[in-house]
């Protein structure tokens, strides 16, 4: 997940071997599954192809991968896309967007059940259910969606046709649910990192959070870095120009008095970045248990509405956050497209039992209100209010 947008930023270039290498960090969940790197070149360097220069400078790279990179120009030189044949000069800026790093293991084909909301040649869209790991990483080796989409793409022991993997682009954490995207050949891998990257991507979240907003919409802006204490969180960072940029505008959908349906859209992909922000804004992920969502935050001390709440919690074991709608640009065709995943059934009846109940709670505070009326008067204002 999750948001920006540099899913590996490069790091200072390192002496190794008498080659200067750049290096990037490992992918982390929630983060678009690409690769930014930002090369100067040395005064005394010679001129030699940018693909060659980039394979000496780049730890684990293929000239195969550099090479997509630039047909999907992804590479630039001084802000412009380059050909292959370009000779690097002293003093160039190269900047590179290369889609996901190798894989550290091998992906095992598993037969699970997949929600497969759109497929062509070039790309698949999922509509992943709340649960399920993306990829295979320490701890989740199987059972994840990567290995799930290697079986339906056709990698089973008893087919001899030449592997055909799922390429990733960006992923969701393991309890949030909703659409994703995946590719389905390295250019198109390659194409949708650049657009994930310069952010043309559409990706809107709903997200049920604690307590009432003063205003409709706004914006969090603001740099999040993994939390000293607890590896698995991330925070706003307290020191200016610490930690990666990010960037989530959010709106008012719903208003149930104790919690708001909020829709969040993503301007970066930072890991766990809205259950991030929406804490730091005072509005944590209702039942988040991470971000400390699965208390009671809002609300009454009567034990009939704790009870409420917990059966709630008992509905919807995980946080309430759910990938929505993504647009994007077809990397085949250009054409523009568009996914709207509904709402899993877990979220979906728990908010409308927020809707019940703060259907009631309103009814039963305007009457209580209303002790200057009479009966008849009463009956009349609150049936036109509520019909």
């Amino acid at each position: 997940m999750e948001e920006e947008h540099v899913m590996s930023a490069a790091e200072e270039p390192a002496e190794t071997d008498g080659v200067q290498e750049v290096q990037g960090s490992a992918p982390e969940e929630g983060e678009e599954l690409y690769e930014h790197y930002r090369v100067e070149v040395d005064p005394g360097q010679e001129p030699l192809r940018i693909d060659r220069f980039l394979c000496a400078r780049i730890r684990n790279v293929s000239r195969n991968k550099i090479q997509q990179a630039l047909r999907a120009d992804n590479i630039l030189v001084n802000d412009k896309p380059v050909k292959p044949n370009y000779p690097v000069r002293p003093k160039d800026v190269v900047s590179v967007v290369m889609a996901e790093p190798p894989r550290d293991s091998e992906i095992v084909p598993e037969d699970i059940p997949v929600d497969i909301m759109y497929e062509d040649d070039d790309v698949i869209v999922v509509n992943k259910r709340a649960g399920m790991v993306v990829h295979p990483a320490y701890g989740n080796y199987s059972g994840t969606l990567v290995n799930a989409l290697s079986w339906y793409l056709g990698n089973r022991p008893d087919d001899v046709r030449p592997e055909r993997n799922p390429y990733l682009v960006h992923r969701i954490d393991k309890d949030t649910s909703g659409v994703l995207l995946v590719a389905k050949n390295e250019m198109a891998q390659a194409r949708l990192a650049h657009d994930f990257f310069y952010h043309n991507i559409n990706r809107r979240y709903q997200a049920l959070v604690w307590g009432d907003f003063d205003a409709d919409e706004g914006t969090v802006d603001a740099n999040l870095a993994r939390n000293i204490r607890d590896r698995r969180m991330v925070e706003v960072c307290a020191e200016p120009g610490l930690g990666k940029h990010a960037v989530t505008h959010w709106k008012v959908l719903e208003r149930f008095g104790y919690v708001t349906l909020v829709e969040c859209r993503l301007e970066t992909g930072r890991t766990h970045q809205i259950r991030a922000h929406m804490r730091f804004i005072g509005h944590p992920l209702f039942n988040d248990a991470l971000y400390g969502g699965s208390r009671i935050l809002k609300g009454t001390i009567f034990s009939k509405y704790k009870q409420f709440v917990h059966n709630c919690f008992e509905m919807l074991p995980r946080q309430a956050l759910h990938a929505k709608c993504l647009g994007f640009t077809h990397p085949g065709n250009g054409e523009q497209m568009f996914f709207d995943s509904p709402l899993p059934e877990d979220m979906a009846s728990v908010l409308e039992k927020w809707r019940k109940y703060a259907y009631h709670k309103s009814y039963e505070e305007d009457a209580a209100t209303l002790t200057k009326l009479d009966l008849d008067e009463k009956s009349v204002l609150l049936s036109n209010k509520y019909k």
